[in-house]
């Protein structure tokens, strides 16, 4: 049968012999298993003789749906020269060349791609590889899988139904193993397979060998824009225009008897790091054999008695490989008759624990220096480290996970299901272990949160509130989880045709985002330990610039960031302080009594309720100052002698209120049933002063510095707070260095009045208990205005923190959490963003925003310091950008605090890390 390619003939060049590519360790162009083979053969090391088709190639076949001017020429040439190298032809009926058709994009997508082995076989050939191996069950052995994997990848027929053939065939033969049957039993399997697949893709199954090559080659590059691809790039982040190789490898076999074999190896632990060659091998099978689990491997120490030859030959190779690429090598190896062949070596996946222990360890052996091994480690990495694992034996006996969504903030998590933060809370205070499952979280479940072991939305995104507060605390959050539908009012969880109900066990593997039904028992971190993570984290900040800083708002949180290395605290959020137990009824008191109070005030006789309202509002102030001056000296004696930046109170009053629409309902139904008196009348009143501060567009009113100007009163009381609190731990010997910042400021006159107000109470304060804590007023940077007239905030402030998470609200038009349920998802898959701009800062708008900001502040006032303390603070990118922008610091939850060292050590040695 003709073969239907474009056969015109261009110049480009789009195929590279291994044993001659120009540039053999070109990854753009070869991918990385070209490169590897490429290299390997150039080396002189035992590498079957093969071909690469090249990423250009794919990706021009990506946009015309066929290979390129020239490209199938080429190949073609390059497979005579691997014909004549090896004495065989492809489609010769008595002494057949076979080969491998391989993906290989430049960064490893293990699974994602196609692979089509044992390719040439046919009726005829399969007879000729009989007698030239005279081994008659090796070479329909040999057909079958081929003629299974071609159907699968190539013809599309569905795997299940080839399984099928092939296990009906075992157990007509009383086996469970493939090796059991006989020649003839494989023949008649093979015949059978080819029935199947002619019956369901309704074609014959394709016996022209060069038909069989060009339909491989076009399905391995079909295969770079598959769904399981794409989805996996999306995940890490790959380029979806890199492209795939294709390599045409000349096959070797393992499956020619026991002196015959296929394994796969690392040259050292993924798993722990530990020096010490780690795989598994399988005598008499090919590789597809090991991968798919088909028969149970052996460790590969074992091939050691086995062919010690072979193994004594394997051991060397690895070590020269770690060596050319000074990295941990994962190896794919074949042995025909007792001769060994490499297939693939590449720089391995590994685990947190390997990555860092590694590289560690390849510095003390001086194979690298101590900047190469800081670009060694992912963030990702060393994340991994931080939260609790799950046992990985137990993890295998969990089953299929029930769902899975975003991996908003990482760690394992087991308890009971609890639908209600009030029962959340009650539950652990008797003791129990929970896991709160909610649609989305409030502020109002803050107390629930607080308690559970981890936290499940079904709603939300990254930066929702669920992901931002369980950031902050340091607990697995997995968010957005859609595929999960959370009845909270029945208080139970379907997914995957399975119910829960509350009460019962779950997992939460919140670092990959999936959710299992059970217990599953976790591993603690235990970082103080950690020799290894503590040397490469302190040879990351002997390179870094950027400081590193936490956002924390209690004394233990400040505890846990300083000793994960933080210099500083970068915001530490006041309101948050307001919700804790006892204090919410006071803070309502203020707020709902503000506006009377204000009203008092301003009159020269007011009446009896306007008084009473403002005796309230200032018995409220007077009740959360004295709570504020404990929280402000626990926080800043934990960061004694470091600086501690404390936002004065920012979010709209209505979170600290009743839900409107419940108040509304109440008192409707208490009319509709007739009720009255006291209690009806209350109601009315709160319903009133609920009604005050109602507003159609919260997160754009009365919020922020607007507040502190409107009710001076609030943040007078704050900072009065602060400045005894520093006051208080001056005269007792410690070093305390608050920094106080005015939220959302837009404009020079908000910061000039909001300045003077706050400094004259400051002064007073410590005038008046005779200390000279240095302190300094500064802002947060978070409204595009601010960002364009910041030389005219700078003449008032003394430092700038960007707010990026509203400075990102405000610059798009986009609600946070609204956005990332509703459209965020589709417009990065679609291409209309390149990242969601609240998980990673957005270069080219909101960083440019920053870049003016930063401009005009300094020129304004000279060494102006200026950080940043939104959620992209613990983002490696974001803290890439902030380096070249030229900040002084990143603060980030206290658990990403390591995470952002490592970072701002690779923005600082210029290394943007890699897929690995």
């Amino acid at each position: 049968m003709a073969v239907n390619v474009n056969t015109r003939v261009d110049a480009q060049r789009w195929v590279f012999l291994s044993k001659d590519a120009p540039d053999p360790g070109n990854k753009d162009l070869l991918g990385g298993k070209g490169a590897g083979l490429a290299q390997m053969t150039q080396a002189g090391l035992p590498v079957p003789p093969a071909f690469t088709i090249t990423t250009e190639a794919c990706n021009a076949y990506q946009e015309s749906n066929d290979f390129p001017p020239g490209m199938w020429e080429q190949a073609v040439e390059a497979l005579r020269e691997i014909e004549a190298e090896t004495g065989k032809r492809l489609g010769d009926a008595a002494d057949p060349l076979l080969v491998s058709v391989r993906s290989g994009a430049k960064f490893s997508m293990p699974g994602m791609m196609d692979t089509v082995l044992n390719l040439g076989l046919n009726d005829e050939t399969v007879q000729g590889l009989a007698r030239q191996t005279n081994n008659e069950r090796f070479a329909w052995d040999a057909y079958r899988r081929f003629i299974q994997m071609f159907g699968r990848i190539v013809m599309g027929v569905s795997g299940e139904k080839l399984d099928h053939v092939f296990d009906a065939a075992k157990k007509a033969a009383g086996t469970e193993q493939d090796t059991d049957l006989t020649a003839e039993q494989l023949r008649a399997v093979a015949q059978e397979l080819k029935q199947t697949v002619e019956r369901e893709a309704g074609r014959p199954f394709p016996t022209d060998v060069m038909e069989q090559l060009a339909l491989a080659i076009k399905a391995v590059f079909g295969s770079w824009m598959g769904k399981r691809a794409v989805d996996y790039r999306n995940e890490v982040h790959i380029a979806h225009d890199l492209g795939t190789a294709v390599n045409v490898v000349a096959m070797v076999f393992g499956n020619m008897g026991d002196d015959s074999g296929t394994g796969v190896a690392f040259t050292r632990n993924p798993s722990t790091g530990e020096k010490k060659l780690f795989g598994e091998f399988l005598p008499n099978a090919q590789g597809e054999d090991v991968v798919a689990g088909i028969r149970t491997p052996i460790v590969i120490s074992r091939m050691q008695e086995v062919w010690p030859e072979v193994y004594a030959e394997f051991q060397a190779i690895a070590d020269t490989l770690e060596a050319t690429y000074k990295d941990v090598q994962d190896l794919e190896f074949t042995v025909e008759r007792g001769k060994l062949y490499m297939l693939q070596t590449r720089n391995a996946k590994r685990t947190g624990r390997a990555a860092v222990v590694t590289a560690v360890q390849m510095v003390d052996e001086g194979i690298l220096s101590r900047e190469d091994a800081l670009k060694r480690v992912d963030p990702t990495h060393v994340q991994q480290l931080l939260v609790p694992q799950f046992d990985e034996a137990a993890r295998k006996t969990a089953g299929k996970p029930l769902g899975k969504g975003l991996a908003a903030s990482p760690g394992a998590a087991v308890g009971k299901l609890v639908f209600d933060p009030d029962r959340a809370e009650q539950m652990t205070l008797d003791g129990e272990s929970v896991i709160l499952a909610r649609k989305e979280t409030s502020p109002e479940d803050f107390h629930g949160m607080a308690r559970a072991k981890g936290i499940l939305t079904s709603r939300g995104g990254m930066t929702s509130h669920a992901a931002v507060v369980a950031r902050q605390m340091g607990k697995p959050c997995i968010a957005g989880a859609e595929e999960i539908d959370i009845d909270v009012a029945n208080r139970r969880l379907t997914a995957g045709g399975v119910t829960l109900y509350e009460g019962d066990w779950a997992s939460m593997d919140a670092a990959l985002g999936e959710v299992y039904a059970g217990r599953i028992p976790t591993v603690e971190p235990d970082i103080e330990r950690d020799r290894e993570l503590a040397t490469l984290l302190g040879w990351a900040d002997d390179v870094r610039t950027l400081g590193v800083h936490a956002n924390a708002d209690t004394p233990g949180e400040a505890t846990r960031a300083r000793a994960l290395g933080a210099v500083g605290i970068g915001l530490c959020r006041t309101e948050h302080m307001f919700r804790d137990e006892g204090r919410l009824e006071h803070v309502r008191d203020v707020i709902l009594n503000a506006l009377d109070a204000k009203r008092a005030r301003k009159e020269a006789t007011p009446d009896a309720s306007l008084q009473e309202a403002r005796e309230r509002y200032e018995a409220g102030l007077r009740t959360l100052g004295e709570f504020q001056v404990g929280d402000f000296y626990g926080i800043l004696k934990a960061m004694d002698g470091l600086p501690v930046i404390i936002r004065l109170i920012d979010p709209p009053l209505h979170e600290f209120l009743p839900s409107r629409e419940r108040l509304m309902v109440e008192v409707a139904l208490a009319d509709a049933a007739g009720r009255s008196g006291t209690d009806l009348d209350e109601m009315r009143l709160e319903l009133e002063a609920v009604e005050r501060f109602h507003e159609q567009n919260p997160m754009l009113g009365l919020r922020g510095c607007r507040l502190g100007i409107l009710f001076p009163e609030i943040v007078e009381m704050q900072v009065r707070a602060i400045a005894l609190a520093a006051a208080r731990l001056k005269s007792e010997g410690l070093d305390p260095r608050p920094k106080i910042m005015i939220p959302l400021v837009g404009t020079r006159g908000e910061m000039v009045m909001e300045r003077t107000l706050l400094e004259r109470v400051v002064k007073d304060v410590l005038a008046a208990e005779g200390s000279d804590v240095a302190y300094k007023i500064g802002t947060m940077i978070e409204l595009p205005r601010a960002c364009m007239v910041a030389d005219q905030i700078a003449e008032s402030a003394e430092f700038f923190s960007f707010g990026t998470n509203d400075l990102t609200q405000t610059t798009f038009g986009y609600s946070r959490d609204d956005a990332e349920g509703k459209f965020l998802g589709e417009y990065v898959e679609s291409g209309i963003l390149p990242i969601n701009p609240f998980e990673t800062l957005d270069r080219d708008g909101v960083a440019e925003l920053m870049k003016i900001a930063i401009e005009k502040g300094r020129k304004a006032r000279s060494g102006l310091e200026i950080g940043i303390c939104g959620e992209h603070g613990g983002d490696p990118a974001s803290v890439q950008t902030c380096h070249e922008l030229g900040l002084n610091y990143v603060s980030c939850s206290p658990g990403r605090v390591p995470i952002a060292r490592l970072a701002a050590a690779h923005a600082a040695l210029g290394h943007v890390p890699a897929d690995r």
